[in-house]
């Protein structure tokens, strides 16, 4: 009789389980989860030993978690810890040291660009401080891919539940989600904490992620990368400083070209899909004795497929942009520097760390399938130098006041047309608007057609609305 009344304890639907679980997760009981409770769900085939460690690992991220499922305070928490793993590290000497390069780096500047200087001082940063500043850029980058993961997740789990439980899956998409979510997201705090121990400077990556405006270099990690160069220590920190500088005023100046870049950045993201067949084959050799190689297919990139043709000429404009970018940048810095006896050596060694991939395409690479390699920025200093010679530097920095303005991929090839338009231009010889750039000056202006303000400008006969008063010419 116990045992009928045993068994009869035992006969709860799959559902009824699964929202039992799904209410001691969002509980956050200290007893965790119940095994023989997961057991028995393993008629949705569902590794439940491998539920169970997940969930354990994840119970604490609902908490945080935004509405998208993912937790980007775990990410935080991730990043600082690696990033702080080895103390500050900064002393006042470092730091004055650092000071005093910013202030004869900003001289130097001020004479080879017509770019006005930064309203905020230089900073020198902590790594921890590196990544306070920049997580919610890279956030913004992660998140498409972030998203994709935790959808991919989702949309397996249904796969392999019985029809019968079909509409009970569909109600645990948020957890789902989150378990996806928070995976990736602790994917990320580990890259970019690792990353807070391998950059320079705020600009060392080629995007912009620090705040608008704001100049930095991480003293830890400038000791690392000047210890092999067998360059003077206070010639290497006046380098370092003149290119952060000038990065950051260049970003500054022309405020439409962070969201320039973001954008497309993003914009390749969102591209991205998870390989379901790569998930499918993952799960079906999972190990619950190794639940680290859902992560480290993260890590690794295995769960996104190959890009597609527009994803690759997404990347090819974006690695255009950031050549022109730092093209410019370079050739401002060795103009500032030239007076350094080193600044050759370094520059350098600057490109070659570059050309190499770096640490931003470490981190996006993994992350999101992003390589950020700018593999013209030789061909882009070429024609910011060609540029410069010919025109001078005020009509040069010119080119960054409009998006329009800026130089394109053909203008990398053949920078001597680009040099002949800006000559002309010099001579007062620009070129005929079209009738849609007219049309677009004149709506820009509040020159609505119809208002009166084109025309013979004579008096509204009071019919000024019919097409035949003001058709264009």
């Amino acid at each position: 009789m116990a045992d009928d009344d045993t068994s009869a304890g035992n006969e709860n639907s799959p559902e009824d389980d699964f929202q039992e679980l799904i209410r001691q997760l969002f509980g956050g009981g200290a007893g965790g989860f119940d095994p023989e409770q997961l057991s028995r769900l393993s008629g949705m085939n569902i590794d439940p030993a491998m539920m169970q460690a997940v969930m354990r690992q994840l119970q604490g991220a609902f908490a945080n978690a935004d509405e998208s499922g993912i937790s980007w305070d775990m990410a935080k928490r991730q990043a600082l810890h690696i990033a702080n793993q080895e103390g500050l590290g900064v002393t006042a000497g470092q730091r004055t040291d650092l000071d005093q390069a910013f202030a004869l780096a900003t001289l130097w500047l001020s004479e080879a660009t017509a770019i006005s200087e930064l309203p905020a001082p230089p900073e020198t940063l902590t790594r921890g401080g590196w990544v306070e500043a920049t997580l919610p850029v890279w956030q913004e980058l992660a998140e498409p891919v972030a998203t994709s993961i935790a959808d991919a997740l989702t949309a397996a789990l249904s796969a392999q539940a019985p029809e019968d439980m079909q509409g009970m899956i569909q109600g645990a998409g948020r957890l789902m989600r989150t378990v996806g979510g928070s995976l990736f997201a602790s994917q990320l705090g580990q890259v970019v904490g690792s990353l807070s121990k391998e950059v320079v400077s705020g600009g060392d990556v080629g995007i912009p992620l620090m705040p608008d405006g704001e100049a930095a270099i991480l003293p830890q990690n400038f000791a690392d990368f000047g210890r092999d160069l067998e360059v003077p220590e206070d010639q290497l920190a006046l380098y370092v400083a003149t290119r952060e500088l000038a990065h950051a005023r260049l970003f500054r100046h022309a405020r439409w070209l962070r969201l320039h870049v973001i954008s497309q950045v993003t914009d390749f993201a969102r591209g991205v899909h998870v390989d379901t067949d790569a998930l499918e084959e993952l799960a079906s050799r999972f190990d619950p004795s190794e639940p680290e190689e859902l992560r480290r297919a993260i890590e690794s990139g295995a769960l996104l497929p190959a890009r597609s043709e527009a994803q690759e000429a997404a990347l090819a404009r974006l690695e255009n942009l950031l050549a022109t970018i730092e093209g410019w940048v370079e050739v401002v810095t060795a103009d500032a520097t030239s007076r350094l006896p080193s600044a050759q050596r370094i520059a350098e060694a600057v490109r070659r760390r570059r050309a190499v991939g770096g640490p931003a395409e470490r981190a996006l690479g993994s992350l999101v399938g992003l390589e950020i390699r700018p593999r013209r920025m030789r061909e882009a200093a070429a024609m910011w130098r060609a540029v410069t010679d010919a025109v001078g530097p005020a009509a040069r920095d010119a080119l960054w006041d409009y998006p329009d303005l800026m130089p394109s991929a053909s203008d990398i090839d053949d920078p001597a047309s680009l040099v002949a338009r800006l000559e002309a231009r010099a001579r007062g010889e620009e070129p005929v608007p079209d009738e849609m750039d007219d049309a677009l000056a004149r709506l820009l202006a509040g020159e609505v057609p119809g208002d009166g303000s084109e025309g013979d400008g004579s008096e509204d006969d009071g019919e000024s609305g019919t097409p035949d008063d003001h058709r264009p010419v």
